[in-house]
């Protein structure tokens, strides 16, 4: 199959890359930088250059191909308004090239903010809608595309997508600690995090472009809830670090705007997807990442 892919050479989007080519799958990858087009070359993928502003050039990718994978995002966290709207203008874009097509459209999205309470499933429906929504209420715009005869999957990752060279919340969490010479759980550590290995993640993409109805919802989880607080003692535990607890509302002054999603309950289960995709994670627990060194060692 041809698979155009956004962020193609992202944490995450590497790791697709390399499991689409692995199963037979060519490959278009949107690059923005020299330094990711030579590397996608490298790996025997076609090279389109660009980014999400170049709204022709998306288009074009899209519908060049059979399907379409979108992981690029800004993640400008200073500039959360502009984020969110190029990223509704590259999903809307993509939707009406494929619209009519029946070709599959995947795009990442996430499991914060689903639920309150309890783990986020499958089944829970995201409330964000509209252009000033989080990540622009992108996964309900892909959804509705369905009913335009796209085949719509959202591919919705855990927060952290751990592994070694890994650059993401945990490594952000590391940091902090080494630089404030303590590591820090929020309140009583018990909100909790899904976790899954980056691999992992990868193998549920390519499982989920194979298999995916139109419409699923798809969680790459592989662990349902690491605490807050069994975060913070393993990276003390890394780095030679004591390990404390800090009253939530010091922990944005106190870790910068990670602080607020640290302090959050991010849990999710992945019953529904494991059984769909045939999909079962082999990798590393995040414990187990930290503890190798994957986020750097004492």
């Amino acid at each position: 199959m041809r698979v155009f892919v956004t962020g193609a050479s992202g944490w995450i989007g590497s790791a697709v890359v390399d499991e689409l080519l692995a199963t037979g799958h060519e490959v278009t990858g949107l690059a923005r930088s020299d330094a990711s087009a030579a590397a996608l070359a490298a790996k025997g993928a076609e090279v389109r250059r660009g980014d999400l502003d170049d709204l022709a050039g998306i288009r074009r990718g899209a519908e060049a191909a059979e399907a379409v994978i979108h992981l690029a995002n800004k993640h400008d966290w200073a500039d959360q308004a502009a984020t969110n709207a190029a990223e509704r203008g590259a999903v809307q874009t993509i939707g009406d090239a494929l619209a009519g097509s029946g070709r599959t459209f995947m795009l990442a999205s996430g499991v914060a903010g689903l639920t309150r309470g309890r783990p986020a499933t499958e089944d829970d429906p995201s409330p964000f809608h509209g252009p000033d929504a989080p990540r622009g209420g992108t996964e309900n715009l892909a959804l509705e595309f369905v009913e335009r005869g796209v085949h719509s999957v959202s591919l919705r990752f855990s927060p952290t997508v751990h592994g070694a060279g890994d650059h993401g919340f945990v490594s952000l969490l590391t940091a902090a600690a080494k630089e404030k010479g303590v590591s820090v759980y929020p309140g009583e550590g018990t909100t909790r995090w899904a976790a899954v290995h980056r691999s992992d993640a990868a193998r549920m993409v390519g499982l989920g472009l194979e298999k995916a109805p139109a419409g699923s919802r798809l969680h790459a989880v592989a662990e349902e809830g690491v605490t807050s607080r069994a975060i913070a003692e393993a990276i003390g535990r890394a780095h030679g670090l004591p390990v404390a607890a800090i009253d939530p509302a010091e922990a944005p002054d106190h870790f910068g705007w990670i602080g607020t999603f640290f302090s959050m309950d991010l849990a999710a289960t992945s019953d529904v997807t494991r059984e769909l995709l045939g999909w079962t994670p082999a990798g590393p627990t995040l414990l187990e990442d930290i503890a190798a060194g994957a986020y750097g060692a004492a």
